[in-house]
C-alpha cells in the first residue's frame, strides 16, 4: 500500500494530473464549439440540400405513448449529428498534431552550432591523438 501511495504522490507532483485536467477542460470547451458549429452552421445547409430535413428531429417511433408511458423513439438524427461532431473534432486534432509534428521536425533539423572554443578544443584533441 505504501508503494501505491508513493507512486500516486510522484504522479501528482510531476504535474500529470494538472496537465490532464487542463486538457479535459479545453477539450470540453472545444467540443461545445464544434457541436455548435455542426448544429448551427453545418446541418442547416445540409437540411436545405436534403429537402428541409432536420436531422436533429429525425427519429423512428418504436412504441407509441400511452397514458402511463412516454413514446419510445430511436433518435438516429442525433446520432448523425454526433458522428459529424466526432469527425470534425478528429480532423481538427489531426491537423493540430500534424502541424506540431512539422514544427518539432524543423526544430530537430536545425544543426547545433558549436562555439569556436569547442571546435578548437576538438582540433587540439584530434591532433594529440595523432
Amino acid at each position: 500500500m505504501k508503494n501505491f501511495i508513493q507512486e500516486f504522490k510522484n504522479f501528482a507532483i510531476k504535474g500529470n494530473v494538472i496537465d490532464m485536467a487542463i486538457g479535459i477542460i479545453i477539450g470540453t470547451a472545444f467540443g461545445k464549439i464544434v457541436s455548435s458549429l455542426v448544429s448551427d452552421v453545418i446541418m442547416p445547409p445540409i437540411g436545405i440540400i436534403t429537402g428541409g430535413i432536420d436531422f436533429a428531429d429525425s427519429s423512428i417511433l418504436l412504441k407509441s405513448a400511452t397514458e402511463t408511458t412516454q413514446a419510445v423513439t430511436l433518435n438516429y438524427g442525433l446520432f448523425i449529428n454526433s458522428v459529424i461532431d466526432f469527425v470534425i473534432i478528429a480532423l481538427s486534432i489531426f491537423f493540430v498534431i500534424k502541424h506540431l509534428n512539422k514544427f518539432k521536425k524543423k526544430k530537430e533539423e536545425k544543426p547545433t552550432q558549436t562555439s569556436e572554443e569547442v571546435q578548437l578544443l576538438r582540433e587540439i584533441r584530434d591532433s594529440l591523438k595523432k
